[in-house]
């Protein structure tokens, strides 16, 4: 699924989506997907299929709730995994030749009306070990303070953020979240695995200040 593909004639599954690729004459591919067809000239590359931040209609951030609270002890921290959505970046050379959602599209509003951002939304069971998902987020619960402290969902900015990928699985970049008096979220940047492929330099995200 994820990585690169040879320009020839093949279907390639997605997910839910199906990219087709026929070749057109001995230089150039047509590349089709629902109602998108780009005509690739053939160069010394192939195709990639990447994972992509959850970004839909151009949103910043991603809130993942939980299925069920999570209540933190003081001085202790917690890691499992989350399972969350992606998008699909298709690209040839250096260039995005298309890009699509995958799944179903939720978002919601993270704040007050007058103050608040539209963010995707997704609700996520917290696991011990990675789920079956194609899309995961490998979450550290980190509660420093002197007291016990709930956790109900988790926000964090994904607009720009690297990705890591295997040949079935999307991960985003190790999130710590921190229970101080505000809590406070580390998109880290950093493969939850040595093993995975990054999508392009990897770059830390400013750390975000969950208000709400």
């Amino acid at each position: 699924m994820f990585g690169e593909h040879e320009l020839k004639t093949q279907f390639i599954k997605i997910i839910d989506k199906k990219i087709h690729l026929v070749e057109s004459s001995e230089d150039t591919v047509l590349y089709r997907r629902d109602d998108v067809s780009v005509l690739i000239k053939r160069g010394g590359e192939n195709l990639l299929v990447l994972p992509a931040p959850a970004e839909g209609y151009g949103v910043k951030f991603l809130m993942i709730k939980l299925s069920e609270r999570i209540a933190v002890p003081p001085g202790e921290k917690l890691t499992g995994y989350l399972s969350a959505p992606i998008d699909i970046s298709v690209r040839s050379g250096n260039i995005e030749i298309d890009r699509f959602v995958v799944g179903r599209e939720k978002y919601a509003l993270y704040g007050e009306k007058t103050i608040g951002v539209i963010a995707r939304y997704h609700v996520s069971d917290f696991h011990e070990k990675i789920p079956d998902s194609p899309g995961i987020v490998k979450l550290i619960i980190n509660n420093p303070t002197e007291s016990w402290k709930l956790v109900e969902k988790i926000v964090f900015p994904i607009r720009n953020s690297v990705m890591f990928y295997s040949e079935d699985r999307a991960y985003y970049p190790l999130i710590i979240l921190t229970t101080k008096e505000i809590y406070e979220v580390n998109n880290t940047g950093n493969p939850p695995d040595g093993t995975l492929k990054p999508t392009h330099e990897a770059e830390p995200l400013p750390n975000f200040r969950m208000r709400w």
